[in-house]
């Protein structure tokens, strides 16, 4: 018997083993999903719809996102178009030939490890005999769901680090260029008698509040007014000695993590930017009753969309790299940071990274950083008067 076969029926064996368990009424479970005695007209895509919507099930009682668990899906689908199969026929070589026609289109490594998770996850979950889908296919079409991803076949993740290595981290002189046509935008469009110079204003302000408080875009886009606070220990700064992110990156289903972030010295001048916003700029604009800090004209809250958007169209007047996204302020900030002098205890409560390997691979000092480094080591270790080493 081929090896296939053998491997196929030790699953059928599995399934049916399975099939005498005791019923449980999980969010996800294939009774709930499948109404019993239904004759469907295409038997196989119903099955495959209610395996989907109970995989969603199961991920909202983990207190998943819809803004996780609507990829997920999306993914299984295109996945069963590509295959051409359903779950219960699908094979390892199918993941096989996914990755490969991906790798063809050259998706970005993390992105194909994440789509093979993903998959290994669906698999996971139709396998997992609380929720019965394997005695259901097997009783339907004579064959179970297996999985198809394994150590042979998916990428491992090996390094902390798997964005693309064009992002970088901005310059002083790439920041000064962007800040400066970002204000001076502002003066064109009020000389030239058009509308948009309070959006301009805005925008300009973001992005340096943005960069120097070193904010996601959604902690950015998230702030509103009660989130300005004071630090009791530099009180000349008032309401803006500190930023409250409320909306920080959740992790597994938590809620949205949440840090204060104090606004350090060498950033006053943003400080500034931020305080003109606030209190003379934006109560123009009639946002007295709403709390969102960047709001649009119709006193709506700025996107993070639109964030990317503003940012490509102000880099590209510029003229910088292409490569450059709205989060590489927030590389830029750390990389500052350690560059300012800032203990790595401090820069990593700054931003919210839960382990010093994420602050550090966002970090990328410049050679002038280093040679001062050096010059003190140098100090260091050779006497000013002895001529050599200690």
């Amino acid at each position: 018997m081929p090896d296939h076969q053998r491997w196929r029926n030790n699953v059928a064996a599995n399934a049916t083993l399975g099939a005498g368990l005791r019923r449980l009424d999980l969010p996800g479970a294939a009774h709930l999903e499948l109404v019993e005695g239904v004759a469907y007209l295409d038997e196989s895509a119903a099955v495959f719809d209610a395996m989907l919507e109970g995989w969603a099930r199961q991920q909202t009682s983990r207190m998943l996102q819809p803004t996780t668990i609507n990829p997920r899906l999306s993914l299984m689908r295109r996945f069963r178009n590509f295959t051409g199969e359903y779950p219960w026929t699908w094979v390892p070589g199918d993941v096989e030939d996914f990755t490969s026609w991906l790798c063809a289109n050259q998706r970005a490594h993390s992105t194909i490890r994440g789509y093979q998770n993903t998959v290994g996850l669906f698999c996971d979950c139709l396998l997992d005999g609380r929720y019965g889908w394997q005695p259901l296919c097997l009783n339907r079409f004579g064959d179970a769901p297996v999985q198809i991803c394994h150590e042979w076949n998916t990428a491992a993740h090996l390094n902390e680090y798997e964005g693309k290595p064009a992002r970088r981290p901005m310059t002083h002189e790439e920041l000064q260029a962007f800040f400066d046509h970002a204000d001076g935008r502002v003066q064109r469009i009020v000389d030239s008698g058009r509308k948009g110079a309070m959006a301009a204003l805005r925008d300009a302000m973001m992005f340096k509040t943005k960069y120097a408080h070193g904010l996601r875009r959604r902690e950015l886009v998230r702030l509103d007014l009660p989130d300005l606070r004071p630090n009791p220990h530099v009180p000349a700064r008032g309401r803006y000695g500190s930023l409250h992110v409320r909306y920080g990156k959740a992790v597994r289903g938590s809620p949205p993590r949440r840090r204060t972030v104090l606004s350090v010295p060498e950033f006053d001048w943003a400080m500034d930017g931020l305080r003109q916003w606030v209190e003379q700029a934006r109560p123009r604009v009639r946002a007295a009753a709403h709390p969102m800090v960047w709001l649009t004209e119709r006193c709506s809250r700025v996107s993070v969309n639109y964030v990317d958007t503003r940012f490509a169209q102000l880099r590209d007047e510029v003229g910088l790299d292409k490569a450059l996204v709205p989060h590489c302020l927030r590389h830029s900030y750390i990389t500052h940071l350690i560059e300012f002098g800032y203990p790595e205890q401090f820069v990593r409560e700054q931003v919210g990274h839960r382990t010093a390997s994420a602050t550090a691979i966002h970090t990328s000092v410049s050679n002038d950083f280093k040679n001062q480094v050096l010059a003190w080591a140098l100090d260091r270790v050779y006497a000013p008067q002895g001529g050599g080493p200690r």
